[in-house]
């Protein structure tokens, strides 16, 4: 009897763990399905009434570009929550989560590939091979920036896999580099303060998102660690319930503040040079851009109260990882907002009045 009832309930908990793997796999299918439909479905809604006439084949550029957006920071969040996490007093010494940037890596290409085919057809979705203009693409600054995101996820990929994962962050800042300059073309007035701009906001919100997501996938490998040492008859390790993981969330809350005020400082300016104060409201619910910028807003907003019942969670004496429930909450928030941003970089630009 002895030896039976360890055995049954370990097999219990052993089909308890995959039914529950099971269900956040069947989950995340569903979010990922529900965020595609953002960029192919948000277009049409977001034109109806405006008598705006978008470019074609905008649906599918919003989602190549959601996935790039998701594809930069998945990595960026990787080396800056393992930095975070290196700084803990007291952080068990177990292996990290298997990294996702490899992945990231290669998703990231194929959406630049597909970006820069619709550069080298003039802006047009490519029907056959023949339609593309493979030499036009270095003939034109956007067709430049588009091979430069091609070649800097091929690179972060070998980087990736090589023995110095760190070496990513120079073709990741090159992607980030390539999107602020491809949102404002040489043309536009004041367009290096614009890049400027986009840049600092494109880096700030790939911490924050991306960083969020691997925080939690810390907290999850070190409550596993600690679980592990329990049932083996240890003292137990720093995990999810423990002072060292309050700490790396602590750590990660105070630095997301400050990417937030900067997401924030840098989104207000770059909205009030494309739709000037005097016409802001009437923009955001008579155009296209307006409308998304307006959706992109809320849900910024929802992420913000999320991030605020997150902090003070964590700040409870009695259960500071409590913390975990609303930031898991956080990063599906979060990663509609890449999604949403992805349909407002394909999406006519507001007229100035």
């Amino acid at each position: 009897m002895t030896l039976t009832r360890p055995t049954a309930d370990a097999a219990d908990a052993g089909a308890a763990a995959r039914r529950q793997a099971t269900r956040r796999a069947l989950a995340l299918l569903a979010l990922v399905a529900v965020a595609a439909l953002i960029p192919l479905l948000g277009p049409r809604t977001a034109l109806t009434g405006t008598g705006e006439a978008a470019a074609p084949g905008v649906a599918g550029i919003a989602l190549l570009r959601a996935v790039l957006f998701a594809a930069l920071c998945v990595p960026v969040g990787e080396l800056f929550a393992a930095r975070l996490a290196r700084r803990v007093p007291g952080a068990p010494r177990v292996d990290a989560p298997r990294s996702w940037a490899a992945y990231a890596a290669v998703a990231g290409f194929v959406a630049a590939l597909g970006l820069a085919s619709v550069v080298a057809t003039g802006n047009l979705l490519p029907r056959h091979l023949a339609d593309l203009d493979l030499g036009g693409l270095y003939a034109s600054r956007d067709g430049r920036l588009a091979l430069l995101e091609v070649n800097a996820f091929a690179v972060a990929w070998f980087c990736a896999r090589s023995r110095r994962p760190g070496t990513q962050v120079w073709p990741l800042a090159a992607v980030a580099l390539a999107e602020a300059l491809r949102a404002h073309p040489a043309a536009e007035h004041t367009a290096p303060t614009g890049s400027g701009l986009t840049l600092v906001h494109v880096t700030c919100a790939a911490l924050w998102a991306g960083g969020l997501v691997h925080v939690l996938r810390l907290l999850r490998s070190w409550r596993a660690a600690e679980s592990a040492d329990v049932g083996a008859g240890g003292a137990g390790g720093a995990g999810e319930g423990s002072p060292a993981g309050a700490a790396l969330l602590g750590r990660y809350a105070r630095v997301a503040a400050v990417l937030f005020a900067a997401i924030t400082a840098t989104g207000v300016w770059s909205s009030l040079r494309r739709m000037p104060a005097g016409t802001v409201m009437d923009q955001l619910t008579t155009t296209a851009y307006g409308r998304t910028l307006l959706a992109k807003v809320l849900l910024v907003a929802a992420v913000a109260v999320l991030a605020l019942c997150a902090r003070l969670r964590l700040r409870s004496a009695r259960d500071p990882l409590g913390a975990c429930s609303p930031a898991r909450a956080e990063v599906v928030v979060l990663g509609a907002v890449v999604v949403v941003s992805g349909l407002l970089t394909a999406l006519p630009l507001p007229i100035r009045w």
